[in-house]
């Protein structure tokens, strides 16, 4: 039995909760997020696993309860291993996850980033605040139910509005998956578009 398979039968013993997730890369388990701080620092301080290599989420859409999973990819520099863990939100409408920042330092980026874009609030962080969107930015970019061309918002600094020459900017700017066939456009002169321009092209305002 590699160390692994031990450490997943190790922590189900020292938290009944935790539940097999089916993978098929990496052992993975469930927590309920109240075990989270407890699981993660006995996974840290006595199986070995020192390094918090990710920390993400998972937004399974609008309607689905649990909405949102934080998710936490742990390895273990000495044995080798990587070990993803997966914790429910409670609240679909206020999700929210204990902080790690405790556990590693490296969490900090990791947790604000996620609160950032998918809106979830990470209880005890430090400096929760966005990282990649500005304070007062009205939307979570990493939402199902946000549209791939970005959201047309009003630029909150006004020397960036002067600089662009416009008050108002989709945004985050058209981002998803760039298309373009070969021989279209010379990509070291064009900017890519998304594939996905609906947004934009259902709320193009009309010429005056």
């Amino acid at each position: 039995m590699s160390a692994t398979v031990d450490v997943t039968t190790a922590l189900r013993e020292k938290f009944p909760q935790a539940t097999l997730r089916d993978s098929l890369d990496h052992p993975a388990v469930n927590l309920p997020a109240a075990d989270v701080p407890a699981a993660l620092r006995f996974l840290r301080d006595e199986r070995g696993f020192d390094l918090l290599a990710d920390l993400t989420a998972v937004d399974w859409a609008e309607g689905a309860s649990p909405r949102f999973t934080v998710v936490y990819h742990l390895f273990s520099t000495a044995g080798h291993e990587y070990l993803r863990v997966a914790a429910d939100c409670v609240s679909d409408l206020e999700p929210a996850m204990p902080s790690v920042t405790a556990l590693w330092a490296g969490a900090d980026w990791h947790e604000r980033e996620c609160y950032d874009m998918f809106g979830i609030r990470f209880e005890g962080h430090p400096d929760l605040r966005r990282i990649l969107m500005w304070e007062g930015y009205p939307y979570h970019p990493l939402r199902k139910e946000f549209p791939l061309a970005g959201i047309e918002t009003p630029l909150p600094d006004a020397e960036v509005a002067a600089a662009t020459g416009t008050k108002v900017i989709a945004a985050p700017m058209a981002g998803g998956p760039f298309v373009a066939s070969p021989g279209e456009i010379n990509l070291t002169e064009a900017e890519p578009r998304a594939k996905d321009e609906s947004w934009n092209e259902r709320h193009e305002k009309p010429e005056a």
